[in-house]
C-alpha cells in the first residue's frame, strides 16, 4: 500500500526535505509564483522607501545616537532591497517592473513618514507603524507559502525579519526614550491615517481586500529635503577650525599615545561625512540600485568610524564634548556644491588615506601606542578605508573621466569650500578656541602621567590649511 501523507516515513526517521519542513506542510499548495512576485515587490518597494526615509533625515536630524541609527537601518533596508531584486529576477520576471509603486495607497503611506514635521512623528511613523507592517506581511508570506517550492523566497524573508526585529526594538527604546504622552496623543491620529492608508492598499503584502484612500496631512505638501546638518546640544562651537588634526598626527616630534587622542577625534569629527552623503544619495537619482548599496554601506561605515572614536573617548574616561566636532564640513559641502562635487571631494580624501601617512600609518599610531583598543579601531578603520576607495573608482570615476581627472577635480572643489577661517570669526559663529590643552589633560589623568608640555603646547590651527595640509586659499 502507498503510503499517504500521514503514514509517510523518510529512511530511517531523517528529517525530511532537508529540513525545511513536513511532507504535509510541503504538500499544500501555497502562493503561485505570480501571487508570490506580487508580494515580493511590495516588500521591495516598501525596504525602498524606508531606505529613502531614513536617508533623507539623516542630516537634518540633531540628535546623534539617532543619527547613527539611521545610517544602519538605512543602510540594513539597501541590503534588502538587493536580495529582493535578486530572486524577483529569478522568478520570470523580464522586465523586473521593480519601479513602479505597487498601490497608491503604499505610496501615501511612506510619503507621510517621510514628511513627518518632527522627530517623535518620525519615530512613531517609522518604528511603529511601517517596519512592524512589513514584519508582520513577511510573516504571513511564511505562512502562505509553499516551504519547499518558495524556499529562496523564505531564506531571504527569515535573514530580512531577523533585521527587522533589530530596528524595532531599537525604536521601539527611541520611543520610549524621547516621544512624551502629549506627543503620542497628538499623533493619533495621524497614525490612524496610516493604518487608513494600508487597508487602502490591502494592506502591505496587497492580500487583503483595498478600501478608500485617506486625505494626505504631512504629505500634502511635497517633502523638500533640508541639507543642512543640525547637531545636539553636545556639540557645541560647530565652526571651530582651531586645532589642526592632522598637523599634530603627522609631526614626529609628538609621541604615539598622545596621537591616539587626536585620532578618536578625528573618528568622531566623521559624523560629518553621513551627513554629507546622505545628500549624495538622496539626491542623485538614475543610477543602478547597487550604486545606492554601495553608497549607503560606506554611509553606515563612517558612521561606525564615528561611533569607534566615541567608544574610544568614553574608554579612556575623556569628555569627548570638550573637543570641537565641528559640522563645517558638511554644512559647506551641502549648502554650495553639487552632489557629484561632493562626491569629487570624497573621493579625493579617500584617494590621500591609501598614502603612508593615511591609515596605515594611524594603525601604526595606535599599535605603538600600547592602547590595544586604539590599535583595534584603526584597524577596522584601514580596513573599511580601502573598501571605500574601491567604492569610489566603480562609481565616482566613470562619471567623471580618468582617475587623473577625478582626483583633480577632488582637489579643485574641496579648496573651494575649506577656506571660511576668516569669515566665521567675522560672523561671531566661533573664536576658533584651542580645546586640545584640556581634552589632552584628561588623556593623561586617565593614563596616571604628566602632561608632556610641549604636546600641552601643541595651537596650530587650520587657518589657510586643508585637513590632509595642503594649503588654500584665503577666502570667504
Amino acid at each position: 500500500m502507498a503510503a499517504t501523507l500521514d503514514s509517510y516515513r523518510s529512511y530511517k526517521g531523517l528529517p525530511a526535505l532537508a529540513g525545511l519542513a513536513t511532507i504535509p506542510e510541503a504538500a499544500r499548495p501555497g502562493l503561485s509564483v505570480e501571487a508570490c512576485v506580487g508580494r515580493l515587490k511590495r516588500y521591495h518597494y516598501a525596504f525602498a522607501r524606508l531606505h529613502d526615509i531614513l536617508t533623507a533625515r539623516i542630516t537634518a536630524e540633531p540628535i546623534y545616537e539617532l543619527k547613527t541609527a539611521f545610517s544602519l537601518h538605512s543602510y540594513l533596508c539597501a541590503e534588502h532591497v538587493q536580495a529582493i531584486r535578486n530572486r524577483v529576477a529569478e522568478m520570470r520576471e523580464p522586465p523586473l517592473g521593480l519601479e513602479q509603486v505597487p498601490h497608491e495607497g503604499l505610496q501615501a503611506y511612506f510619503d507621510e513618514i517621510l514628511a513627518a514635521p518632527a522627530t517623535a512623528l518620525l519615530l512613531l511613523g517609522l518604528y511603529e507603524a511601517a517596519l512592524p507592517a512589513l514584519d508582520q506581511a513577511l510573516e504571513r508570506h511564511l505562512r502562505d507559502t509553499n516551504p519547499l517550492v518558495d524556499a529562496p523566497s523564505i531564506r531571504i524573508i527569515r535573514f530580512a525579519r531577523l533585521e527587522l526585529a533589530d530596528m524595532i526594538a531599537f525604536g521601539q527604546k527611541a520611543i520610549a526614550c524621547l516621544v512624551g504622552t502629549g506627543e503620542r496623543e497628538t499623533a493619533s491620529p495621524w497614525l490612524q491615517m496610516l493604518d487608513d492608508c494600508l487597508a487602502a492598499a490591502g494592506g502591505l503584502s496587497g492580500a487583503d481586500a483595498p478600501g478608500p484612500i485617506p486625505a494626505r496631512q504631512h504629505s500634502a505638501t511635497p517633502y523638500v529635503y533640508d541639507p543642512v546638518p543640525r547637531r545636539d546640544e553636545r556639540f557645541q562651537d560647530l565652526w571651530n577650525q582651531g586645532v589642526n588634526a592632522e598637523s599634530f598626527i603627522y609631526n614626529e616630534q609628538f609621541p604615539a599615545r598622545p596621537k591616539t587622542v587626536m585620532m578618536l577625534y578625528k573618528r568622531l569629527r566623521e559624523i560629518d561625512v553621513p551627513e554629507m552623503m546622505a545628500s549624495i544619495i538622496h539626491e542623485t537619482t538614475g543610477q543602478p540600485w547597487e550604486y545606492y548599496r554601495d553608497m549607503s554601506r560606506q554611509l553606515w561605515d563612517e558612521a561606525r568610524h564615528a561611533m569607534m572614536g566615541e567608544v574610544g573617548f568614553v574608554a579612556l574616561g575623556v569628555d569627548w564634548t570638550q573637543a570641537r566636532i565641528t559640522h563645517n564640513w558638511s554644512y559647506r559641502l551641502n549648502t554650495e556644491c553639487t552632489p557629484i562635487e561632493r562626491h569629487a571631494v570624497l573621493y579625493f580624501i579617500e584617494q590621500g588615506l591609501m598614502t603612508k601617512t593615511g591609515k596605515r600609518y594611524e594603525w601604526e599610531i595606535g599599535v605603538e601606542s600600547g592602547l590595544p583598543l586604539i590599535a583595534t579601531l584603526q584597524d577596522y578603520d584601514w580596513a573599511d578605508e580601502v573598501l571605500h576607495a574601491q567604492l569610489g573608482r566603480l562609481w565616482y570615476i566613470p562619471q567623471v573621466g580618468s582617475w587623473k581627472e577625478a582626483l583633480e577635480y577632488g582637489d579643485q572643489c574641496w579648496s573651494r569650500i575649506l577656506s571660511n577661517w576668516q569669515t566665521v570669526k567675522e560672523q561671531g559663529l566661533t573664536e576658533h578656541a584651542n580645546w586640545w590643552p584640556g581634552v589632552y589633560q584628561q588623556a593623561c589623568v586617565s593614563w596616571g602621567t604628566q602632561p608632556d608640555p610641549k604636546v600641552m603646547g601643541f595651537s596650530e590651527t587650520y587657518e589657510g590649511a586643508r585637513a590632509d595640509l595642503k594649503s588654500v586659499a584665503a577666502s570667504g
